[in-house]
């Protein structure tokens, strides 16, 4: 091969090489700070066939089951219920909820699960209404009798 294609070559060669590190580098930074979505039915269930893991940062979006609420009278501490169509997880969350927060509404909580039905938030968000429901979601969601899942998963 001649000196001057081989330059050529290596020159192409190194740039690739290069553009793939740096590219793959993004990647993985992202996928550190990407919060999954999840429903407590897809926490319980799995997304697509995959369960998230214990430790994993997510978003989690559901309502509030009624009476569940438990407020700790020396701190900011409050754990809740949260559910969609199916099983509940407990939310544990420390500071000052949002005005709109209360039994029965819809709420986006982000922060890290702690066990297969447990997630401690760093931040809770309410929702202004239901306006926005899936009609499908809706239907579901009326007369459901909702069982917490035992730790058998």
């Amino acid at each position: 091969m001649n000196p001057r294609r081989q330059k050529r070559l290596l020159a192409v060669v190194a740039i690739v090489v290069l553009m793939g590190a740096a590219v793959w580098s993004m990647l993985m930074a992202l996928s550190e700070n990407i919060d999954h979505f999840y429903t407590p039915s897809e926490i319980i269930d799995g997304k697509a066939g995959a369960k998230p893991k214990v430790g994993q940062r997510l978003r989690i979006g559901g309502m509030v089951v009624p009476g569940t609420v438990k407020r700790d009278q020396d701190s900011l501490a409050v754990s809740f219920d949260l559910v969609d169509t199916g099983p509940a997880v407990t939310v544990s969350y420390s500071g000052i909820l949002p005005d709109l927060f209360r039994e029965g509404q819809g709420i986006v909580a982000t922060g890290r699960l702690s066990e297969s039905t447990h997630i401690i938030a760093d931040e809770v968000l309410a929702k202004h209404d239901e306006e926005y429901m899936p009609p499908e979601l809706a239907e579901k969601m009326k007369g459901i009798k909702h069982v917490k899942p035992s730790d058998a998963y």
